[in-house]
């Protein structure tokens, strides 16, 4: 099984909090090396008529402004498996259900796990 998998895996995870109104945010996290993108975030727009997520890039160096953009998850997923491996080797999923993580060995193996919930209440991007 290939850490693509697992990561698919882990998408269909982040799909049903959604699906089930519990996602509360999504952090990659564990940089390969001092890049300068920092992190990526998703974070809620429940709208009326669909769901949406709010994209933040955040950047090390203070003076670099960070990079918000409106999407569909959809949108959202193609960049973050561009980020898999190349800048980041974990995926935080925060739901008000559990935390689950997918993470990236050094031999390239994915892994998933869970945990007690960090959010108690969805608080969605404005």
């Amino acid at each position: 099984m290939t850490y693509e998998d697992d990561f698919n895996e882990f998408w269909k995870t982040v799909e049903q909090s959604i699906e089930a109104q519990a996602f509360a945010k999504l952090t990659m996290a564990k940089t390969i090396g001092k890049p300068e993108l920092k992190n990526i975030f998703l974070r809620p727009l429940y709208g009326k008529a669909d769901f949406k997520v709010l994209l933040k890039y955040s950047f090390r160096p203070r003076e670099t402004e960070d990079i918000e953009e409106e999407m569909t998850l959809e949108a959202a997923l193609p960049i973050i498996k561009a980020h898999l491996k190349s800048a980041f080797l974990s995926v935080l999923l925060f739901t008000t259900e559990k935390d689950v993580t997918f993470k990236i060995s050094k031999k390239g193996v994915g892994s998933i796990t869970e945990g007690y919930p960090t959010f108690k209440n969805i608080i969605p991007a404005e």
